[in-house]
């Protein structure tokens, strides 16, 4: 029995250079990198005190922000003495306000909290950061401390009617700060700041593709794991069909796919999915695993005992079939960017276990291969069209590696697994007939643990609800509920309750992310 290795395969992109994003802890610093990425230029996320001081791949930095304020003593303080004066430098609301604490500036609390719209004022036209960018541009502010006082080597290059000091330019070094998030949506002019720093001030190439990517990753897969045996864990979605695909490109014959059905997928999906993957060539093994899976699942109601449960099903299934194989020495997953950064912030908060990274035991018998950890959901899909693969494979809704496990609140049993999977099947299919399927990032249904009372005929009825979860988003770290017209709702909520047996209301969801997740466990 072999050992977990705990030190996952990344694809070994050193070479491609990049612009390294200290992360100090906030919701938006993906943002940040799905940004960067967007202008094409390859970018990294790491801690805030893990900087590669000897990567000469490196050709600039960007601070994140945080939710700590710069004079906690809990806040991060890191030493930037190695990398001030030698790269280009920009810090984002916390950077900002750390480069000129830590400069000899001051950071107070805001009277108010600074959150929303806002617009630039003195805009200093010769500032490098700020060229196309002119009085009036919108940005987003979102601090509850504000710069009141910069060094004297600190100039100001532009404000807002509320904050003075809104952003800055050292002189002598390569180094600015904003008060603002350019990376946010509302920020009008935070693409045009952004490439002014990634490209015009830092360099960047903007050779980061899907087409690169799938070359070096490739050309890596085969240098690193050689003539070694590779079982990857399909879930029938996006990610793991991709990783499927270019390791299938990589390694060929030495790929063994395995699709596990644990009785929880979507109505139909196990037999549709294998279908499909079949037609890839792909060599998979479809293994049916329900009956274990409500075994261990029976009688648990909290979430997360849900995932770790299901995680380490997984494993057990993916350990069992890999010893009927010969010399088996990878566990390949589909695990991508958001999902180790919600399962484990740099604070340390744990929003959720994915059941790729958060649901792994101490000990496993293969060591792991992640190829598409670096990526976004939608650079996923980019890479899918790239490697050809057919366009309704690409365009499924994300869906959780638990499956309806997690759309299930409370205990789990297989007649609530019927009742969920017709509803869906509903949905879902209705969502396609109208069109609507392609303009929502992600949607299903959630099993609710109420009952209500009904009447259908002559008869009182006292049944389950559902709600109905629609949303829309382009990276999954922040979503809007979907605004699906109200007669396709009442559509689906009449043939929920006249065709699925035990449901006699539905509701629809229209919460956002943040405050709520996409899903409701």
């Amino acid at each position: 029995m072999l050992i977990l290795h705990n030190n996952p395969f990344e694809p070994r992109l050193q070479m491609q250079e990049k612009i390294v994003i200290l992360d100090f802890g906030s919701q938006t610093t993906q943002l940040i990198g799905r940004r960067v990425r967007e202008l094409n230029q390859y970018c990294e996320i790491v801690p805030y005190n893990k900087f590669p001081a000897d990567d000469p791949s490196v050709i600039g930095v960007i601070l994140s922000g945080s939710p700590f304020s710069v004079y906690d003593e809990k806040s991060f303080k890191p030493d930037l003495s190695a990398i001030r004066g030698r790269y280009p430098v920009l810090g984002i609301c916390y950077g900002a306000q750390y480069l000129s604490w830590v400069s000899g500036g001051s950071v107070e609390p805001a009277g108010s909290r600074e959150y929303g719209r806002a617009r630039l004022c003195g805009v200093d036209a010769g500032c490098a950061l700020f060229k196309g960018i002119s009085d009036g541009a919108q940005v987003w502010m979102s601090h509850g401390d504000t710069i009141t006082s910069v060094p004297d080597s600190f100039k100001v290059v532009a404000s807002t009617d509320k904050v003075r000091i809104a952003a800055f330019a050292v002189e002598g070094e390569p180094t600015w700060g904003v008060q603002f998030h350019p990376e946010v949506f509302h920020s009008e002019c935070g693409t045009q700041l952004l490439r002014n720093f990634v490209v015009d001030i830092c360099g960047g190439k903007q050779d980061w593709s899907a087409a690169s990517f799938i070359e070096t990753t490739v050309a890596s897969l085969r240098e690193q794991l050689g003539d070694d045996k590779v079982v990857l864990g399909l879930s029938g979605g996006v990610d793991s069909s991709v990783a499927a695909v270019l390791l299938n490109r990589a390694i060929g014959k030495n790929l063994t796919c395995i699709f596990v059905d644990h009785g929880m997928l979507r109505k139909n999906e196990f037999h549709n999915v294998l279908r499909d993957y079949e037609s890839l060539g792909l060599n998979v093994i479809g293994v049916d695993a329900s009956a274990e899976f409500f075994s261990e699942l029976d009688g648990v109601t909290d979430p997360e005992r849900k995932r770790k449960i299901i995680g380490k099903g997984f494993i057990d299934v993916f350990d069992r079939e890999a010893h009927k194989l010969k010399d088996v020495k990878y566990l390949a997953q589909g695990t991508i960017y958001p999902d180790c950064i919600e399962s484990l912030s740099i604070t340390g908060t744990t929003i959720k276990s994915h059941h790729n990274v958060g649901g792994l035991p101490e000990k496993m018998n293969l060591k792991l291969c992640e190829p598409l950890r670096l990526l976004f959901k939608d650079e996923v899909r980019a890479v899918g069209r790239e490697l050809g693969m057919p366009e309704h494979l690409i365009t499924r809704h994300p869906f959780p590696g638990p499956g309806l496990a997690v759309r299930i609140l409370g205990a789990i049993t297989p007649e609530k697994v019927r009742i969920l999977q017709d509803a869906d099947d509903i949905f879902i299919n209705g969502l396609r007939e109208h069109g609507l399927y392609d303009q929502v990032w992600q949607a299903g249904v959630i099993l609710l643990p109420v009952q209500s009372v009904g009447v259908m005929g002559d008869e009182r009825t006292y049944e389950s609800a559902v709600a109905l979860r629609a949303v829309t988003s382009t990276d999954a770290m922040t979503a809007d509920w979907a605004h699906l017209p109200y007669e396709f709702l009442a559509k689906v909520s009449n043939d929920i309750i006249n065709k699925v047996k035990g449901v006699n209301r539905v509701t629809y969801d229209i919460s956002s992310k943040p405050p709520a997740t996409i899903e409701w466990e």
